[in-house]
Formats: C-alpha cells, structure tokens, sequence
C-alpha cells in the first residue's frame, strides 16, 4: 500500500450504520482488500455487493461473502452497496420499449456523421444508434435506411427528423420515407413547434388495442431545451393539425381520435449545453424544470404510460452520466463524444483536432438551416477558421438587402478569403442544388434579392460541414466541426489511456466505459453515505482497457 493511500484509511473513524443492525458480514476474511488496488476491484464487480468492513483497526472493501444475522466474525459492518450492473441503470420501461440493454442511445448528427455504421454497431451491442438524417438528400437517406434495415432487421435503431422551417419539403420527404419503410422510431430535434409531418408521423402508427388502448407503432423521442416546446410533444396533438390531415387524406378519422388519447412523443431528452443546435443551459437547472413539467401534463392526461423524460448535453464522462440520472434522468444520450469515434462519418483530420479540444475550445457561429432567423450553433473553434468566416457573412447578410449592394472590395474579399470563388458561380452551384433538392427555394430567391443572398452564404455553411466529413484538401481551415464543451470533458477524463487515441475510439467501446464508470460511482458514493469515508483516490474511473473485443 502506499504511503498516502494507507495515511488517508488511517486516518477514517467509522460507525456501524444503522441499516444494517442486527446483521453482519459471513466471508473469507482473505477476501478483504486494505489497499487501493484491492478496493477498486471490489467496487468494479458491478454484479456483486460490495461490502465496507472495520477490521484491526483498518478498513476494507469485499465483493465476497454475504449478510447474516449477528455473529461473532472479526470484521465489522459498516456499509454495503448493492449490484449494480450497467444494464440496470436509467428507466427500465426505455429498455423494454426499445429492445436495449441499456438506457443508452448515440444521438443523430447531422449528413450521416451518426453514420449506417454508427448505428449498427450500437445496434448489435443493444445500444440505440439515431442515424444522422439532417442535411442528407432522400435518395442518400433511403439508403441510409435500407442499410440499416438489413443488418438490424429486429433493431433496434433510429433515425433523425430534423424541423426544417425553411425546407418542408424535406421534412415532408423524410417522414414519407420512413412510413414508406416502416422505421419505428424517430428522434426529433430542432423542433420550435409542432408541425403537421412530425404529427402525421405520429398518428398514422396508432391502433385500437382489443382491450381499447391505444396501440403505438411509431415511437418519437423529441430532444429539445424548452419548457414550451416540451409541453407541445408531452400532450396530444393539437386539433387544429389532426383536422387538417384528416381533409388532407394523411391519416384517418380513427387515428386522429387515437392521437388524441397519447402524447406526440413517447421520450423527451432534455438537451443540455451541447454541440450543433443548442440553447447553452445547464443541465442541472433544465433537467428538474422539464421533469416537473412532465408532472404537471401526466396530472392532466393521465397517460398509461408517462412520457419519459433523458438527458443529453455534457453527458461524456461517468460523472456527468450519474449526476444525470441521479437527477431522475430516465436514460443518456450522449452527442459530440461520438463524433470523433472510429465508426462517426467525419474524417480523420476532424477527429484528431476533436481529440486535441479542451473544453473552452467552441464557440457558437451561424447555423446553416436557420441562417435567416439568427439561429447559431456551436462548434469547434481551434484548427478552424469556420465560427469567424461564418458570423462574417452573417453580418453581411444583416447589413445588406442584396448581393449587388455589397461594396465591390468587400465582395472581393468574401470572393477570396471565405469562398475562394466569385459569388456568381456559387449561385450557379446553388440553382443546381435546390433543382433537385427543393426547387420552391430558387423560385423565393429570384423574387426576393436578400433570401437570395442567403442561400448563396449558406452554400458556405452548408458545404462547410461536409468538407468536414469527407476531408476536403485544402479547406481545413473551413471545416464546421460540431461540438460541446463535453467534448473537452472527455478528453481530459481519457487523458493517459488507450482512448486518448482517436484510432481506438469505438462507439459501443465508448459507450460501455461510460455507463460502467457510472455504475462504478454509484456504489463509491453509496458506501460514502453511509459514513464510510474512502480514500479520494477512488474517487475516478479509468479506463484501463477496451471493454469490447477489437476488430482484427
């Protein structure tokens, strides 16, 4: 033992606690550990007890032995944790609706980064992938879903519908692929309200059970930061769409008297300070407040099933994983740590400056989808120039009314530095684009001079995160890396391991440390409340080696 670990369980004074009066400790006194090594094995057997032992002045953890009632053994009781397997943490009715083992789940980003591959991994391991949909043209996002289909034929998997307020059409597009294909279960976000393709989603899955309950076939877990839109998805959709999609054909008279009966969503993830799309609040503040929310509407509905409410955002190391779910966290999403993963559709640049980031290395920057509304995101501002050259052209936009009324020297600028190319052949590339993706957006652009203008900056923006993923040469200093201050958490929590390494950076691998960190803490802090005080030596943990098999 070393001299500071011995010092600090020398100097511990502990009393019996008084749960455990009247029972004591049967078991191999050998089996006692009084070193640091020895506890952490104890506490690491997550499918056995763990036992805090008072024994010739010194104590000991034990994984061994069990309780009994008062004998005359030489070691005494004074603490005990229970098993506490990964798999049991978080709300077991997200496991079962699922199909997982664990209330876990990777969550969508955006033009394939939560890539096919992503998702089956996760899947094969029990874990919930959400393929990242955003930004992806249908015939790649059918793809996406045949793919993935194919290897999880059961699940379980999800994939993303982002709201697109200034392209419906591929929002429209997105659901009809996924009632055409059967996918089961959608992971919404961006949502500022309800609209009529996430309730037709919704509402064209339900059935009359022959007991008279309302039987759900299409699953939509909402990720979102907002007490008001919260309440939108945590009661039945409002009738004004339902009757509007009733005289469209879109659903039946049945099935909008069915959705009245349920919530739009059957999971709310509360997003924390996260990367992409985020509103920057505190997990400990949001989480409690959407909680109660959820209270207060099931007091009202009285739903069969209440809707659940998970946590993601800062959700990178095991701490913040058990501080969630302490906080009644039903299950963990987790987002930029999957990003520089093995299996994430980013490139190998991306990933490694990714890997490099502290957790004061983003900053937030114009988003492309809602550029017009003044919506930011935020994003990796070291080994990039993207977060600057993006409010650039953001305030560019807000100082002009069209593209003409920029001053010919600034317009070169922009030209030379940011698009490397003159602005009228990025209109060009921009007409082909939405020819084929939404041709509605070149027909607004030519009647309104600024929408036009918008589109022509976002062709920046947009492309800027998919040179990010393919590794465009030459534009590294255009790259738009998503990413939260989590992901800086984690790098420091992977400091000095083999994770530390983007190129062992498996998903499922990732995963896994986590929720078994988490585990792992739980009982630690058990033990601690109890009266045990244990040496802060403990208090991490690490991951020494891959919890999965490598690949060859």
């Amino acid at each position: 033992m070393n001299n500071a670990y011995a010092k600090a369980v020398a100097q511990q004074q502990a009393t019996p606690a008084r749960l455990y009066k009247g029972l004591s400790w049967n078991g191999p006194m050998e089996k006692i550990a009084y070193d640091e090594a020895g506890d952490r094995a104890a506490l690491s057997r997550l499918d056995s007890p763990v036992f805090a032992l008072l024994h010739g002045g010194r104590i000991g953890l034990s994984s061994e032995g069990e309780l009994g009632p008062t004998g005359d053994g030489p070691a005494q009781l004074l603490a005990a944790a229970h098993p506490l397997p990964y798999q049991q943490l978080g709300d077991p009715t997200f496991r079962s609706q699922y199909g997982l083992q664990a209330a876990y789940g990777a969550g969508a980003m955006a033009n394939g980064i939560a890539s096919v591959a992503m998702v089956i991994e996760l899947g094969k391991a029990g874990l919930l992938g959400s393929f990242g949909a955003a930004g992806l043209v249908p015939v790649r996002l059918e793809e996406a879903i045949l793919a993935i289909q194919a290897a999880l034929p059961q699940g379980p998997y999800a994939f993303n519908l982002i709201h697109s307020p200034h392209e419906d059409a591929l929002e429209k597009r997105a659901v009809d692929l996924y009632l055409k294909h059967q996918v089961r279960t959608v992971e919404a976000s961006a949502f500022l309200d309800l609209t009529p393709h996430i309730v037709r989603y919704r509402a064209a899955g339900l059935e009359s059970a022959p007991d008279g309950s309302v039987r759900i076939h299409n699953r939509v877990i909402v990720k979102l930061s907002r007490r008001e839109v919260a309440q939108h998805f945590m009661k039945p959709a409002p009738e004004a769409i339902l009757n509007a999609l009733v005289t469209a054909g879109a659903i039946s008279e049945v099935q909008a008297g069915l959705a009245r009966r349920v919530p739009v969503a059957d999971d709310v993830t509360v997003e924390a300070d996260s990367g992409g799309h985020t509103d920057n609040r505190p997990l400990v503040g949001l989480l409690p407040s959407i909680i109660a929310l959820r209270d207060e509407i099931q007091a009202l509905y009285h739903y069969d099933q209440p809707v659940r409410v998970g946590a993601a955002g800062g959700i990178s190391t095991p701490a913040s994983a058990l501080g969630a779910l302490m906080m009644g966290a039903a299950y963990l999403f987790t987002g930029s740590v999957n990003q520089a993963a093995i299996e994430a559709g980013s490139s190998p640049y991306t990933k490694t400056i990714l890997a490099k980031a502290g957790m004061a290395d983003v900053m937030m920057a114009p988003s492309a989808d809602m550029f017009e509304m003044g919506v930011k995101v935020q994003v990796l501002k070291t080994g990039t120039l993207f977060p600057m050259r993006a409010q650039k052209l953001y305030d560019t936009y807000m100082r002009y009314n069209a593209i003409d009324e920029i001053p010919s020297d600034e317009r070169q600028k922009l030209e030379s530095q940011i698009f490397k190319r003159s602005l009228d052949s990025v209109w060009e590339d921009t007409v082909k684009f939405f020819s084929e993706r939404d041709p509605a957006q070149i027909e607004r652009a030519n009647q309104h001079p600024k929408r036009k203008m918008a589109l022509i900056f976002r062709w920046y923006l947009g492309l800027s995160s998919r040179w990010s993923n393919t590794g465009e040469p030459g534009r590294e200093m255009d790259y738009q890396i998503w990413c939260g201050p989590s992901m800086g958490s984690f790098n420091d929590w992977v400091q000095g391991t083999y994770l530390q390494a983007p190129e062992n950076r498996r998903v499922v691998d990732i995963a896994l440390q986590l929720l078994t960190g988490c585990s792992y803490l739980y009982r630690l802090q058990a033990l601690k409340l109890q009266g045990v005080v244990l040496p802060t030596s403990l208090d991490q943990y690490r991951p020494e080696k891959p919890l999965i098999e490598p690949h060859p």
